[in-house]
């Protein structure tokens, strides 16, 4: 099939829902589907493009964008330019099918486009309008919950052009429903390709370390873990990672020197795909204090790593953390609690880590990104969801686990194994890969040479071939 992805944020942007979008892009790719994605550019340069992603190619149709001034990685396309262009960017490619991310500009006039074609339309919502609004718009308290209402009812009004509407969770689909009016909504996984995480080390306590990846905006509070970690007795030793920019960086990074622990704060910013599994490697626990994830790809990642997590009671996230299984929940903004479960943590012995660790890799089996893949395929077929759901949205996934039986123990164990050998081709290929990228760098290197050189001595020939037809022209003349 012959698919269009339609993208408010895109790689190199660091979020969930570019992603989720990069990740289903390639995962397509690679199954020997055509797909092209279409989102804003990410400089002052635009046009199409062959982008290499998740390590596979795709063509990606760059749309001239600005930066939004309030947002440190928002992209505004203008509409009233992109509107006709995304009327003969379609009739260019002439998809099976449209899967637009977002009801924004670019997913807003691509689906419109789509309708107006006939072409078959699928939509995912990763978005929470009132977080987007927080860094769009400037409103006066008084009118913040209608202008809340009217975003959703917009969000809703949009959504409705599409075949089927998706989003991560089954709580996120429930909110949508509640918020927007609309009904039928499928709540599909983003999926993850867990070997791309896989590890060979135990989870340890000793020293204890702490991990946040994702947006530093003000709706993921992380706040609260420099609060919740700074309460902590020093003799503990915590440190902390966090990965990832945002708007709250240079807030955060006073708010850790006012703590008086600026010296365990690690900011490491943007990552690379191969450091990001060594940062997942590196923590005791991973922390997702946010109060709006519709899912939370990094608290997948952090699972996928076999890592235990403590996450805020709110969204989406006890659908990913069961309480006391693979981790703790905590009341949203309540920084006691939160450092009572960080310190469960930190203080447990390695049998109890080892729990809390094989059943963050039990769970995470049920977002599998290749069943996530599947559905999606049906849907752009026109096929229907039919009843197949990912495999989280089972009633045995919500079932306590306590101690894993020796099956499910087993199970854990091989899964790991086998995860790991992927992982560790994975990285023998890329290494591959970039030994012979340099030795064909090494040869164009010495071509480049040889021609510079050999243009140098033919500049020259041609240089005393002129002074000798020069010096002929003189004596004829004389």
């Amino acid at each position: 099939m012959r698919i269009v992805i339609a993208c408010d944020t895109f790689p190199p942007d660091i979020n969930g829902a570019a992603r989720f979008a990069e990740r289903l892009a390639a995962g397509l790719v690679r199954r020997g589907h055509e797909v092209h994605v279409i989102a804003p550019a990410f400089s002052k340069v635009h046009g199409r493009f062959l982008e290499t992603h998740d390590e596979a190619d795709i063509i990606v149709h760059r749309i001239k964008s600005v930066r939004w001034w309030p947002h440190a990685s928002l992209r505004y396309v203008w509409p009233y330019t992109f509107q006709p262009k995304a009327n003969r960017l379609l009739r260019s490619i002439s998809p099976d099918a449209v899967h637009s991310q977002s009801q924004l500009i670019v997913g807003r006039y691509i689906s419109r486009a789509a309708k107006k074609q006939g072409i078959r339309l699928v939509a995912t919502n990763h978005i929470m309008p009132e977080n987007l609004i927080r860094y769009t718009v400037i409103i006066p308290n008084w009118f913040k919950k209608t202008a809340m209402k009217l975003a959703w009812l917009d969000a809703g009004r949009v959504l409705r052009l599409a075949d089927y509407v998706t989003t991560p969770t089954r709580r996120a689909a429930d909110l949508l429903e509640a918020a927007s009016g609309l009904s039928g909504v499928l709540a599909i996984s983003c999926g993850i390709d867990a070997s791309k995480f896989a590890n060979t080390s135990p989870t340890s306590n000793k020293p204890p370390r702490v991990l946040f990846v994702g947006r530093l905006d003000y709706e993921k509070h992380v706040h609260n873990l420099l609060k919740a970690v700074a309460s902590l007795p020093a003799s503990l030793g915590v440190q902390i990672e966090i990965v990832g920019d945002g708007s709250e960086r240079k807030s955060l990074t006073a708010l850790a020197d006012e703590l008086g622990i600026a010296r365990d704060v690690k900011f490491l910013g943007h990552v690379t795909e191969e450091e990001l599994p060594r940062a997942y490697d590196r923590a005791t626990v991973f922390a997702m204090p946010s109060i709006a994830e519709l899912q939370s790809i990094a608290t997948m990642e952090a699972m996928a790593s076999g890592r235990p997590v403590v996450a805020a009671d709110a969204m989406a996230l006890p659908h990913l953390v069961h309480d006391g299984d693979n981790g703790y929940l905590f009341e949203p903004d309540d920084v006691e609690m939160f450092a009572d479960r960080l310190n469960r943590i930190f203080t447990a012995d390695s049998a109890e880590l080892e729990r809390l660790s094989e059943n963050s890799l039990h769970l995470i089996q049920a977002h599998d990104i290749n069943r996530t893949l599947d559905i999606f395929e049906n849907l752009y077929r026109g096929e229907g969801a039919d009843g197949n759901t990912t495999y989280d949205n089972l009633e045995s996934y919500d079932q306590p686990i306590g101690l894993l039986s020796e099956s499910l123990h087993n199970s854990v164990l091989q899964l790991r194994q086998r995860a790991r050998e992927l992982r560790g081709a994975a990285s023998e290929l890329r290494e591959k890969a970039n030994d012979r990228f340099e030795e064909v760098q090494e040869r164009l290197d010495d071509i480049r040479d040889d021609v510079v050189d050999g243009v140098k001595r033919a500049s020259k020939k041609v240089k005393r071939g002129m002074q000798r037809a020069a010096e002929n022209f003189k004596s004829i003349d004389e």
